[in-house]
């Protein structure tokens, strides 16, 4: 859906660390930065025996069983009691070799909890930063349902408003230093998926590639030439760069098969509507997912379909653009499901100021 490019440099090592959360687990071990308490397995056995024990002091506890591998943003399984986390550990084996080692983590809790994306690119020895994103992983509203491959984002996310120096400091520069002093130097695009737990910062993962949908309202911001960044990067020249961004925030909005991420087979190969009158808007991007084309008609073809990304000067003007656009969009037979309140949490931001 995006155009998320990997690792582009020539390093091999370097590149195997995107399908890896055990790599980036123990790199930040190494390397002293904040992250939840974690333990790895191969063994479904020796996992239970583990959760058995977390939950033998707290039956409520919060953990994640997550895949090592790339499972399309789906790998990561939330559990809140010991049944719940034995179910996960089994489901491990649907997600194949992706699936065959596998991190039972603990999930952080606090009177507020919030995740954001930060993203940051390098040629190994330097690097800049993009503007921050807030993604809805969940199906449903209110970050209910089961984990998809991302629902919806807005850029920039106010949630990490003046703790730009911070981040950068905790979390970017320590692994662009690090993995040049492990002769690994990092080139590409580093993705960090933070969370901010009361006053706390922490690390959910590190992976070397752009988000999706978050590349969407980040990209379409960036006013110095894309290709140009990256040939600075393989050349080592991205210290002289200087990235333009305008000021626009954005917000976008994934429009999907009714049932996904489950069963949406019954969707597939019905018409969608509207997405030509959407693509007029001014100020509204629309990108193509799971869709068919066939001459001027457009088919569904999968869970996730397309994307509505509008611009404005602020997370208001932005919602109202991103929905209007929705609204002229359907699929035959009311298959279309979104979400109907992204943006909600700077959307609260704004009120109470």
């Amino acid at each position: 859906m995006s155009n998320n490019f990997r690792v582009f440099g020539p390093n091999k090592k370097a590149a195997k660390i995107e399908s890896s959360k055990v790599f980036s687990r123990r790199f930040m071990e190494r390397h002293n930065i904040p992250h939840p308490d974690f333990e790895v397995f191969d063994s479904e056995e020796q996992a239970i025996v583990y959760v058995s024990h977390l939950y033998s002091k707290n039956p409520e506890k919060l953990v994640f069983i997550k895949a090592d591998g790339l499972c399309k943003g789906k790998g990561a399984l939330k559990s809140t009691s010991l049944d719940e986390a034995i179910e996960n550990i089994r489901r491990m084996k649907s997600f194949g070799a992706s699936g065959r080692r596998f991190l039972v983590e603990e999930g952080l809790t606090g009177n507020k909890v919030e995740e954001f994306s930060y993203y940051a690119i390098s040629d190994g020895k330097t690097y800049k930063v993009f503007k921050s994103t807030q993604d809805n992983k969940t199906a449903f509203n209110f970050d209910e349902g089961p984990n998809t491959g991302g629902m919806g984002a807005n850029s920039p996310a106010l949630v990490t408003s003046g703790l730009e120096d911070r981040i950068e400091r905790e979390f970017i520069s320590p692994v662009i230093e690090g993995m040049r002093e492990e002769k690994i130097p990092f080139i590409g695009v580093l993705y960090f998926g933070g969370i901010l737990v009361d006053d706390n910062l922490s690390n959910i993962e590190y992976n070397a590639r752009w988000g999706d949908p978050e590349a969407q309202v980040v990209l379409p911001g960036l006013e110095t030439d894309y290709f140009s960044l990256v040939n600075a990067c393989l050349e080592g020249r991205l210290e002289g760069v200087e990235i333009k961004q305008d000021k626009k925030t954005r917000l976008c909005i994934v429009g999907a098969s009714r049932g996904y991420p489950d069963d949406y087979s019954k969707v597939l190969g019905k018409r969608i509507f509207g997405l030509e009158k959407a693509m007029k808007m001014p100020g509204v991007l629309v990108f193509k997912a799971g869709i068919d084309v066939k001459g001027e008609e457009f088919y569904a073809n999968g869970g996730r379909l397309f994307s509505i990304v509008a611009e404005g000067d602020g997370i208001l003007e932005a919602k109202q653009k991103a929905y209007s656009a929705m609204a002229h969009i359907s699929i035959e037979g009311n298959n279309l499901h979104y979400r109907t309140e992204i943006g909600w949490r700077d959307i609260e931001r704004i009120s109470l100021r």
